[in-house]
């Protein structure tokens, strides 16, 4: 009889430890792959605020440009450098050396 409960003692503080362990390793995994996905969330947020910036340069420029009344030149600037237009008997030259 004493045997049997010793054994049943041994199995059970065993069986504990090994749940502690398999807890202690579940806890530690999860917290990094946390870690992980807060990382990757960081470098989403900086790319997206990189972009908010560059937006709001873009939105200031044409403020700008829109308070100053050079409605005319700056539509100007736009057909030629954005959909490559060119004034009538202009020749336009493009530098093909890729310096």
């Amino acid at each position: 009889m004493r045997r049997t409960r010793k054994k049943k003692k041994k199995f059970s503080v065993w069986a504990i430890r090994l749940g502690l362990v398999f807890v202690c390793v579940y806890l530690g995994v999860s917290l990094i792959s946390v870690q992980m996905e807060i990382l990757a969330k960081r470098q989403q947020l900086d790319n997206v605020n990189q972009q908010v910036s560059a937006q709001q340069a873009e939105n200031d420029e044409m403020r700008r440009t829109l308070d100053t009344d050079d409605e005319a030149s700056y539509m100007e600037r736009l057909a030629r450098s954005k959909l490559e237009y060119a004034l009538p008997n202009e020749r336009v030259f493009v530098d093909m050396s890729g310096d």
